[in-house]
């Protein structure tokens, strides 16, 4: 880390960026995951699916580039290999194609997993007075419960 003065200590924005790293890498893995089913849904409820899961996937390719610089604000490196992703992500990859409806029971699971990233991310960031980090991720977290509501509702 340089020498940066933005009045959060350093062992804070490590602290803090450390569990940016893993709200990224839940990010990225749910963006490959959604754009994987955009690509591969299939079924009468196809174009509905389809559309739905592009709209996710758009969003989430801009939230990856937000984490990711909030990161670099805090003047720490930010991971950006699949592998560094498969290991500080809690979302696993998905084996073959699921059915559709399969595939938003996933989502709905993997939007959940990145709100508790968020909750795990917001308390050292609010403890350090890091109103920047904590209304990314907050507005992060508001946005993967809708989802994750919405998502559900196909289910029923």
């Amino acid at each position: 880390m340089s020498t940066i003065d933005i009045g959060i200590n350093q062992v804070d924005r490590q602290t803090i960026a450390d569990g940016l790293k893993s709200l990224l890498a839940d990010t990225y893995t749910l963006y490959l995951q959604t754009h994987n089913f955009h690509w591969n849904v299939t079924g009468p409820r196809f174009r509905e699916l389809h559309l739905m899961f592009e709209e996710h996937y758009t969003e989430l390719a801009v939230a990856v580039d937000d984490i990711a610089e909030r990161i670099r604000t805090l003047d720490v490196a930010a991971p950006g290999t699949y592998k560094e992703f498969v290991r500080l992500s809690s979302i696993d990859e998905v084996e073959g194609v699921p059915e559709a409806a399969e595939m938003v029971k996933i989502l709905v699971k993997s939007h959940e997993a990145v709100v508790k990233t968020c909750r795990a991310v917001l308390k050292p960031a609010q403890q350090a007075d890091d109103e920047s980090t904590a209304a990314l991720v907050s507005d992060r977290m508001r946005l993967h419960e809708k989802t994750a509501w919405m998502l559900r509702a196909l289910t029923q």
